[in-house]
């Protein structure tokens, strides 16, 4: 069982830039919000990272082969390569056709490590936290292929480290988990539950992601005040508000309101996307697709706004092999899976997909973790008066990276103070 976690010159630069726009960032987001149209099912609050959870699915590509490849591929929404290969009529006169064939793991994984690199020299300057961290966890003397090893590592920085799942799954768990723990500053504990590990265990790979930053313009402590949240049902329930008239980008749809809360240095961002009807958030959910998102971004203009919005804190976790399935990806859960990319035979498949996420809004900023678990066993338009942002009442919420487009995380407050 493997289990995957998450807890030149200017012309050149911009060609890389593009293409890794379109082999990563741009499928990831429509793969977040394909699988968030999935989980939002689901009752009460919810939070997530898809980038995670695409990061941890993309290292566990990187050994599928055939159908099982084919299928992973068109659920993270990964394009297919196009080119023209010479053919002959049956006059034996040439012409070009179009063949399509999915891009190799190794550039998905190159296109996935650039731009992990890129969030984490961003992350390590100091004027916010973000931290991506991957690694795989062997069954100690299992041989997994030379070639596996080496592109995990170079482009995902994910190292191979050898646990005993045979003689002891309980410690090999512990000592993931303390991985999870430490890359997630203590906020994602316990992501791989007892008995999820067992001797038929054989990889785990694992991805981590943590963000802190504080807003550019920061809520005044003393202007939160305790005031009423209706939730979807009509009743009421007493909230910490924050308050602030300030800049920010904002628009307006017929059905909602769009807000952007900038952190420090402007490179990544908090949108919430708040119904006008109290309990319009389940039809605005419904309408929440990469091409609507991008069209209500992008109207997104600089505005004095009277902002209000609750603090709040949650943690979600999913576990998400029935979900994929139904995307899409089946045979990766099936003895039918082909992941002999990473030892050369057929003979592991997929047991499950754990995700963990963790989110916390305050006056300062905002605080958030995300882990996710893949495990592997043996087959076996703008008015002119100065708008007011109340969000009193149950939202839609992402942490984007502005520079990528990168959607990080997302989720939905029903009840802030549950």
């Amino acid at each position: 069982m493997a289990v995957a976690v998450g807890c030149c010159d200017a012309n050149g630069a911009d060609a890389a830039e593009t293409m890794g726009e379109q082999l990563v960032v741009q499928p990831n987001n429509k793969f977040a919000l394909e699988l968030y149209a999935k989980l939002r099912t689901k009752q009460g609050n919810l939070f997530l990272s898809p980038y995670s959870i695409s990061t941890a699915l993309a290292m566990t590509y990187s050994g599928a082969r055939g159908q099982t490849a084919s299928q992973m591929a068109t659920v993270l929404q990964f394009p297919l390569e196009r080119r023209k290969a010479l053919d002959s009529d049956n006059q034996g006169q040439p012409f070009y056709r179009i063949e399509s064939e999915l891009i190799s793991p190794e550039r998905i994984a190159a296109a996935f490590g650039a731009l992990q690199k890129a969030l984490n020299a961003r992350g390590a300057k100091g004027g916010y936290e973000l931290t991506v961290a991957n690694a795989l966890w062997g069954q100690k003397g299992y041989e997994f292929l030379k070639e596996f090893q080496e592109l995990t590592q170079t482009h995902y920085d994910g190292k191979l480290n050898e646990l005993d799942f045979v003689a002891a799954a309980e410690a090999a768990r512990n000592t993931i988990n303390a991985w999870v723990e430490k890359k997630t500053k203590d906020k994602i504990k316990d992501l791989i539950g007892p008995g999820v590990l067992d001797r038929m265990t054989r990889l785990v790979l694992t991805n981590a992601i943590y963000f802190k930053g504080n807003w550019a313009s920061q809520f005044k402590e003393e202007k939160t005040a305790e005031a009423p949240f209706t939730l979807a049902n009509g009743e009421k329930v007493n909230a910490p508000m924050m308050n602030q008239t300030a800049r920010f980008n904002y628009m307006e749809a017929e059905d909602f309101q769009g807000l952007e809360l900038p952190y420090v240095d402007n490179e990544l961002s908090m949108i919430i996307l708040l119904p006008r009807r109290l309990d319009g958030l389940s039809d605005l959910e419904k309408t929440l697709t990469s091409e609507n998102l991008a069209a209500w971004t992008a109207k997104l203009r600089k505005r004095e706004v009277i902002v209000s919005i609750p603090k709040f804190k949650m943690t979600s976790q999913f576990s998400l092999a029935s979900v994929l399935k139904s995307m899409g990806m089946t045979d990766a859960f099936t003895a039918n899976a082909d992941f002999s990319g990473m030892t050369g035979k057929k003979e592991l498949f997929i047991s499950a997909v754990i995700h963990k996420a963790f989110v916390e809004v305050n006056e300062e900023g905002t605080e958030a973790a995300a882990a996710t678990g893949v495990t592997m066993r043996l087959t076996a338009a703008v008015p002119d008066r100065t708008p007011v942002f109340r969000a009193d009442h149950p939202f839609l919420f992402l942490i984007r990276d502005n520079i990528s487009g990168s959607i990080l995380f997302i989720g939905r407050v029903m009840n802030p103070v549950t």
